[in-house]
């Protein structure tokens, strides 16, 4: 893609809107010292000070994370947390974020606020390294009230966006955002509005899911059609060509070092490599900003290749930023990809 393409795509992006549903986390990162660590005199075990605590929406705050930075115009926020101090510290972290509407998000005294909690060791010329995560979740069905003025949310905003995202992070079914009677309102939406791009990723799978356009890996296809998980690009292109045929919708198949495949109902099919490694990285967030990035290019006109080679250089930014979830801007992008256009050339 030259350089120029992405700069006209990228210029509507502040004329987007864009609704996010899904489970919105906080995330909180303990930065920790190992030169101040002690021993407790209680337990006889090491004590880890904490020297400066960082916090951020996750999930599919992830997402829209990589949406401010790329300077969507206005960003729906679907979804609920907690009464506590969790939900205080997300509500606040997504307030600051420039082009966010709170309307549809909801606090209630009957959910926790999910919530990872994520202590990092810094240790000299070393990458930040991570320890064991401390992970607050809900380990009960989502109250129905809940569910219903969340489905509710959905329909009332579908006229008024040019997207939806769908992100469901939970283990349990129906214990986050996109419940069974959200994702009835997502179908009804889909039905009525057959031209509105609606993309969906879930880390439990897409069956329960309408056919909106579908992100997973090629494991997740494979749960997902039942078949064995496909080695060659051959056989996950054919995969993937018969599914989004079957949903009458695209597909987009990460790929980690292979790239991202894409396919269109009509059968086109576009492979993209991943860009080379610039050195250390972490993988972490790479998925959201994929996702993030297919769903503001195809708003904003790019055809389905060009959509797959941005996601690509946005993933790849975000990989190298250690000891943070991170994301990835317009200059950012338009910049590998002129380096990677003066390269071929």
């Amino acid at each position: 893609m030259y350089s120029s393409r992405f700069k006209s795509l990228a210029a509507n992006y502040p004329k987007l809107s864009v609704a996010v549903a899904g489970d919105f986390c906080l995330d909180r990162y303990f930065d920790l010292d190992p030169a101040k660590t002690e021993i407790s005199i209680e337990t006889g075990l090491p004590v880890y000070n904490i020297v400066n605590v960082r916090t951020q929406p996750g999930a599919a705050g992830t997402i829209l994370n990589n949406l401010v930075a790329l300077g969507i115009g206005k960003i729906f926020v679907i979804g609920f947390a907690g009464e506590d101090g969790e939900g205080w510290s997300l509500v606040r972290a997504l307030q600051s974020k420039p082009g966010v509407q709170m309307d549809y998000f909801l606090q209630t005294t009957e959910r926790r606020t999910f919530t990872y909690t994520k202590p990092l060791m810094f240790e000299p010329g070393k990458p930040p390294r991570e320890l064991n995560r401390l992970d607050m979740k809900n380990w009960s069905l989502t109250p129905a009230t809940l569910s219903r003025q969340l489905g509710q949310a959905c329909e009332t905003l579908a006229g008024h966006v040019d997207a939806f995202i769908l992100m469901d992070q939970v283990d349990l079914p129906n214990t986050g955002v996109l419940t069974i009677e959200v994702l009835d309102s997502i179908r009804s939406i889909a039905r009525a509005k057959p031209d509105l791009l609606i993309v969906a990723d879930s880390r439990r799978g897409l069956h329960d899911f309408p056919p909106v356009t579908f992100k997973m890996n090629a494991m997740e296809m494979a749960r997902l059609t039942g078949k064995s998980p496909a080695v060659s690009l051959a056989e996950i292109q054919r995969q993937a060509v018969e599914l989004a045929e079957k949903n009458g919708q695209r597909v987009f198949i990460t790929l980690a070092e292979r790239g991202i495949l894409g396919a269109s109902r009509d059968g086109q099919i576009e492979h993209v490599p991943a860009l080379p490694v610039r050195g250390e990285i972490d993988i972490v967030g790479a998925g959201d900003a994929v996702t993030a990035n297919l769903t503001a290019s195809l708003a904003a006109g790019a055809t389905l290749r060009e959509s797959m080679e941005i996601a690509n250089a946005a993933a790849s930014i975000v990989i190298h930023q250690l000891g943070t979830t991170g994301t990835a801007t317009v200059e950012q992008i338009g910049n590998l990809l002129s380096n990677g256009e003066h390269s071929q050339g």
